[in-house]
Order: C-alpha cells, then sequence, then structure tokens
C-alpha cells in the first residue's frame, strides 16, 4: 500500500488577531510539521465580505522560502483571476526558486461575490469548466514546448515562450466533484482533490472518477487521490471538547479524537485510495492537533 503522506492547510487571519501573532503562528506550525508533514497548502480567495483574506499566492510563496524543505501547493487557485501565460510563468518561477517544491493546483471558480466586488468575469459553469481546459492546455504546452501558440475559444497566445522551464514539471492538481471537471481531471490531471465528509460520498467521488478515466482511456491508478479536510485530536475528552468547542470553521470538525481514533477515521479513505490528506489542524493557535498529527497520528497510518 502506498504511503500516506499529510498537508497542513494554513489557517487563515481572524479580525481579532495581531498581525506578529499570526507570523509567529505560522512559523511555529511549519516548524512542528517539518520532516513529518510533505506539504502546505491554502486557498485562492479575495473576499468573503468583510471577513480578512490574504492572497493565497503570496502566502504560500513567503511560507516557501521559511520552510524550503516543505513542498508547495493552493487549494486551489481560480483559474478567474490570472492569465494561463501568466501564471504559466509565476507557476514556472516558483518550481525554479522552489527547487521543484511546487504543485499547481487549479479549480474552475465558483465564489460569485468577489469575482463582481473585484471586477472579474464570472461566466456560467459550463464556460468557466471549458475556460480551465483551455488554461491547463497552454500551461502545459508553455512549461514544455519553445514558440508556443494556442487558439482557444476563451484564451489565446501567440509565441509564446517560458523560459526557464519548470524541472521537473509540476503537477497538476484539479479539484472535482461534478461530471463535466471529473472529466476534465481525467483529462489533465496528475492530482485530484475533494472534500468529502463521508466515506460514502468518498467512494462515490472514487467511483465517478474511475468511470471518467475509462471514458478517456486513463488508467485511474495515475491519478494521486488527495482528501482536504479538518482534523481535531487530544489525548483526552476535556481537551477535545475545548478545540471543538472553540470551532469556528466552514467545513465541520472532520476527523476528531485520540491520535488512535482518528486514524481508524482515516483508515476507510486510504482503501479507497485517498493517502494523500490536506488537513486543517483545529484548534489554532493551540498546536495540539497539529503536533498530535504529525508525531502519532501519521505514524499509524504508516506503521
Amino acid at each position: 500500500m502506498a504511503k500516506v503522506q499529510f498537508g497542513w492547510m494554513l489557517p487563515g487571519v481572524n479580525a481579532e488577531q495581531e498581525q506578529a501573532a499570526y507570523l509567529s503562528t505560522l512559523r511555529q506550525g511549519l516548524d512542528i510539521i517539518a520532516g513529518h508533514f510533505d506539504s502546505v497548502w491554502y486557498p485562492d480567495h479575495v473576499q468573503f465580505g468583510e471577513r480578512p483574506v490574504l492572497e493565497g499566492w503570496t502566502l504560500l510563496t513567503y511560507a516557501a522560502a521559511l520552510r524550503p524543505e516543505l513542498r508547495y501547493g493552493h487549494i486551489v487557485l481560480c483559474q478567474l483571476f490570472r492569465n494561463p501565460a501568466v501564471l504559466a510563468k509565476m507557476a514556472a518561477t516558483l518550481q525554479y526558486l522552489s527547487q521543484g517544491k511546487f504543485i499547481l493546483g487549479l479549480g474552475a471558480g465558483w465564489h460569485e461575490e468577489e469575482t463582481k466586488a473585484y471586477n472579474l468575469p464570472f461566466p456560467p459553469a459550463g464556460q468557466r469548466v471549458d475556460e480551465l481546459g483551455e488554461v491547463i492546455q497552454i500551461i502545459k504546452a508553455l512549461w514544455t514546448e519553445d514558440n508556443v501558440t494556442f487558439e482557444g475559444e476563451h484564451h489565446r497566445v501567440t509565441n509564446a515562450y517560458c523560459v526557464p522551464r519548470p524541472d521537473p514539471v509540476p503537477p497538476i492538481m484539479v479539484a472535482a466533484f461534478q461530471p463535466r471537471m471529473l472529466r476534465l481531471t481525467a483529462r489533465y490531471a496528475d492530482w485530484w482533490n475533494i472534500g468529502a465528509d463521508s466515506v460514502e460520498k468518498a467512494r462515490w467521488a472514487a467511483e465517478q472518477l474511475e468511470e471518467a478515466c475509462n471514458a478517456v482511456g486513463r488508467d485511474p491508478k495515475t491519478i494521486q487521490r488527495t482528501l482536504m479536510t479538518v482534523s481535531y485530536c487530544g489525548h483526552d475528552e476535556q481537551k477535545l471538547k475545548k478545540l471543538t468547542d472553540a470551532h469556528k470553521g466552514p467545513f465541520g470538525t472532520g476527523f476528531v479524537g485520540t491520535p488512535e481514533q482518528v486514524a481508524e477515521q482515516m483508515r476507510p479513505y486510504v482503501d479507497l485510495g485517498y493517502n494523500y490528506f490536506m488537513i486543517s489542524a483545529g484548534g489554532i493557535p493551540d498546536f495540539t492537533s497539529l503536533e498530535l498529527l504529525a508525531h502519532e497520528v501519521l505514524p499509524l497510518l504508516n506503521k
């Protein structure tokens, strides 16, 4: 069985937290996971009402400079925000500076509020999926070819170069749950990401991906399955209650329990092929969950 790996989803800022405290939290968390977790992740948004939001590319680049031994990626970059050729260049540059530690996570875009607020286009869902397909084609071409010309329905490049080319070529991860996005994943992606709050939902999604792969003649085992989730981990009920009582996140509490219980909850997903977990460690800036995930849960899963 493939080795189970963890990635840390960086916490966002909140209105009550001072800048210095957030930066300290970021550094402490990176120190805890170094040598245990494989990677670091952050979403790509610019607005959720009046909530404070950090821009994802800048934050992840800053983190990569702090801990260059880890890998870095976004869950996931909104393809509506950036010209695809410029994005290819940005990714190639970060791959160069990180010495091959970047993973390019991409999505079609869904949060209409921020596009209206920032005067960005928000076409219908089907068009967003078509655009994403063209974005990936342009990026892959610029990473592997010289003098690229691409004429699509939504995007184009003419005699374009991306030098230095990224070496190695970063994996492309697509977040997908619906049929058209799953077909796009089967056609273009190296990694696949979902969020699922039950084994049944994760099983159904895996079956849908396998069908999409079969339709395009792709071996589904060639796609890395990843799961975005949350975990609250503590050695006793008192600590767990304290952590979960303070919960404010939008995605539920995810895997909750002692290290042994959390590992047991994760195993059915691993059996379905989801052997890479991007985890928001509950309770931050209390690092109990993150420390136990790194030092106890991960070793249990790889025992």
